[in-house]
C-alpha cells in the first residue's frame, strides 16, 4: 500500500511517497534563488517531515532545468539597511544550513542545474549529493564584496583548504565532474534519470535502520561548531556593510563591472 503526503511552505513544494520525501525548490523563473523567507521556510520543512514517523530520507531539488539553486536573492540584499538586519539575514542562513546538517534523517541532494552560492553551501550541508552531469558548481561570492559564509567553514572538509581557497578567489564555475573529482558531489548521472537514479538511492538508504543512520549521521558531524559560525556570522555582517559590498551588488543589478576600493589592510567598521 502505498502512502503519500504533499505540502507546502512559501514556494517549497513537498510530496512524500512511502518513506521518502521531495522538497523542491519552486522558483524556476528566478533560478531557485533563497528569497529571505527561504530560510525559515526550509526549517519548517525539515522539521515537519522529521516529526513525521514514515519519512526516512529527504531528497532536495530545483524546479525547472536551469538550476538547483542561484543562492541568495541579490535583490533581497539591498533591502537589508542596517546592521541588526544584516546580522539577522547571517543567523537565519547559518541556522538553516546547521538545521540540514543537525536533521535526523538522511538529505540528499539532487543538483539538476547549477549550484552557485548559497546553492552549493546547501550541497554541502547535504549528507550526499548526486548531480547531473549537466549541472554546475560556483562559490561567486567575492564578485559581490561577500564571502560563502557557511561555505567557507565546510568546504574545506569535503575538498581541502586550497581547493576551497581557490573556488572562493576565482569563483570559477566547476562541472559535475570535476565537482566529483574533487568530492563535492558522490555521483554524476545523465540529466533526464537524474530523480529516478536519487530515489532508488533513497529507497535503498530507507531500508536501512534509521536509528542507525541518525547516530552515525552525529557521529560524522560532530566536530561542528558553534563558535565558528558565530565567527562567521559576524564577519559576513561586517562585508555586508561594507562599501565593497555595495559597490560589487550594486554593478551585479546594472550590469556592470565592480569597482572595489578597500584594501585587506583598513579596518571594516
Amino acid at each position: 500500500m502505498v502512502s503519500e503526503q504533499s505540502f507546502r511552505i512559501g514556494y517549497l513544494c513537498v510530496e512524500r511517497r512511502n518513506c521518502v520525501a521531495t522538497v523542491l525548490m519552486n522558483r524556476p523563473e528566478k533560478l531557485n534563488a533563497m528569497t529571505a523567507d527561504f530560510w525559515g521556510d526550509l526549517r519548517r520543512v525539515l522539521d515537519v517531515l522529521a516529526g513525521d514517523r514514515e519519512t526516512r530520507v529527504i531528497i532536495i531539488t530545483g524546479a525547472g532545468d536551469k538550476a538547483f539553486s542561484a543562492g541568495g536573492d541579490i535583490v533581497g540584499f539591498t533591502q537589508l539597511k542596517t546592521i541588526d538586519e544584516m546580522r539577522a539575514y547571517q543567523v537565519d542562513a547559518m541556522s538553516t544550513f546547521s538545521h540540514v546538517e543537525r536533521c535526523p534523517l538522511t538529505i540528499i541532494s539532487a543538483v539538476n542545474g547549477l549550484a552557485y552560492g548559497g546553492g552549493c553551501e546547501l550541497v554541502f550541508a547535504s549528507d550526499i549529493a548526486i548531480a547531473a552531469d549537466t549541472a554546475t558548481f560556483a562559490l561567486p561570492e567575492a564578485a559581490l564584496g561577500l564571502v560563502p559564509g557557511f561555505g567557507a567553514l565546510r568546504s574545506p572538509d569535503v575538498v581541502g583548504r586550497q581547493m576551497t581557497k581557490f573556488l572562493i578567489a576565482t569563483g570559477d564555475s566547476i562541472s559535475a565532474r570535476r565537482a566529483h573529482e574533487i568530492g563535492i558531489v558522490q555521483g554524476v548521472v545523465p540529466k533526464a534519470g537524474l530523480l529516478t537514479e536519487v530515489q532508488a538511492l533513497a529507497e535503498r538508504i530507507a531500508s536501512r535502520s534509521p536509528l542507525a543512520l541518525s547516530v552515525a549521521k552525529r557521529m560524522v558531524n560532530r566536530t561542528i561548531d558553534a563558535a565558528g559560525q558565530d565567527y562567521s556570522v559576524d564577519e559576513i555582517t561586517r562585508l555586508q556593510a561594507s562599501d565593497d559590498r555595495a559597490q560589487g551588488v550594486a554593478a551585479f543589478l546594472a550590469g556592470r563591472v565592480p569597482v572595489f576600493g578597500v584594501r585587506p589592510d583598513e579596518e571594516l567598521k
